[in-house]
């Protein structure tokens, strides 16, 4: 395994691009545009950094650091899988970097198939809450108080001011932004009609392959989060296609332009 502490990135993070933003951005499959609308950028590989690289088409595996408007924010392109082998904590290395170099709040996104038929491809979801059922916790194991108590609670895994204040101007920006329940599978098949069925009595409105560990990673740094879901198909069962990944990408890809203006909008207004 490897290395998976936070000092030796944190002194790259600090070298590389000095203070922290305020605000970071974890961009999922679709919205790696986002980050070239950036000012004044400053970008790194993560390999560079000493984070673990995305083994996954359209993911980059890089970081990139600007302003939008007069906000300067954080966008970490591309992010590593559990069902790339990796084990949990190569997974959320990341956000626990950025909480330990000083961000003040960390944006999940992800592309997600709907479980809920009502839910279009192209949609966007509020995560309001999830269910992990990937069989994988990224607190197992030793117990390490850098990370926080042992026990989060994770009544509040997705910041309920930070989902309001999206609401609020998702609806100045005439943008629909639906809420729901996530539930995270390890994959990276995609679920079967029979799974999707069950997803959907315990709950959930969309399924995905991760943000999951990394929202309870965040929980337990005390680290407010919040999560978006950009629908890319309809799950096994709903729709009447096959499900490919290329496909998938490109619905990501179209529901991460409306995704891209709400994020950028918040960042702006946090500052």
């Amino acid at each position: 395994m490897k290395n998976t502490t936070t000092a030796p990135v944190i002194e790259a993070l600090i070298a590389r691009f000095g203070a922290p933003p305020q605000t970071a951005v974890v961009l999922g499959s679709g919205l790696g545009g986002l980050a070239k609308r950036l000012e004044d950028a400053q970008t790194a590989d993560y390999k560079t950094l000493g984070l673990p690289e995305p083994s996954v088409a359209g993911h980059a595996g890089r970081l990139s650091i600007g302003r939008l408007g007069q906000a300067r924010v954080a966008f970490l392109s591309g992010r590593v899988h559990l069902y790339e082998g990796r084990p949990t904590d190569e997974v959320v290395l990341a956000v626990r970097c950025m909480a330990h170099w000083g961000v003040q709040r960390v944006v999940l996104t992800n592309a997600a198939g709907g479980v809920d038929p009502s839910l279009q491809a192209g949609d966007v979801m509020l995560m309001t809450d999830h269910l992990n059922l990937t069989g994988r916790n990224p607190l197992v194991g030793p117990d390490a108080e850098r990370w926080g108590p042992r026990f989060p609670d994770m009544g509040r895994a997705y910041d309920p001011d930070l989902r309001a204040q999206a609401q609020r101007v998702a609806g100045e920006l005439g943008i629909t932004l639906h809420e729901g329940v996530y539930a995270a599978m390890i994959g990276p098949s995609y679920e079967t009609p029979a799974e999707v069925r069950m997803l959907a009595v315990l709950g959930a409105r969309a399924v995905g392959m991760s943000t999951v560990p990394e929202a309870i990673a965040l929980s337990q740094l005390g680290v407010p989060a919040l999560g978006f879901s950009m629908i890319s198909n309809q799950g096994a069962g709903i729709g009447d296609q096959p499900l490919d990944h290329a496909d998938v990408s490109q619905a990501a890809a179209k529901a991460g332009v409306t995704l891209g203006r709400l994020i950028q909008a918040l960042v702006e207004e946090w500052g």
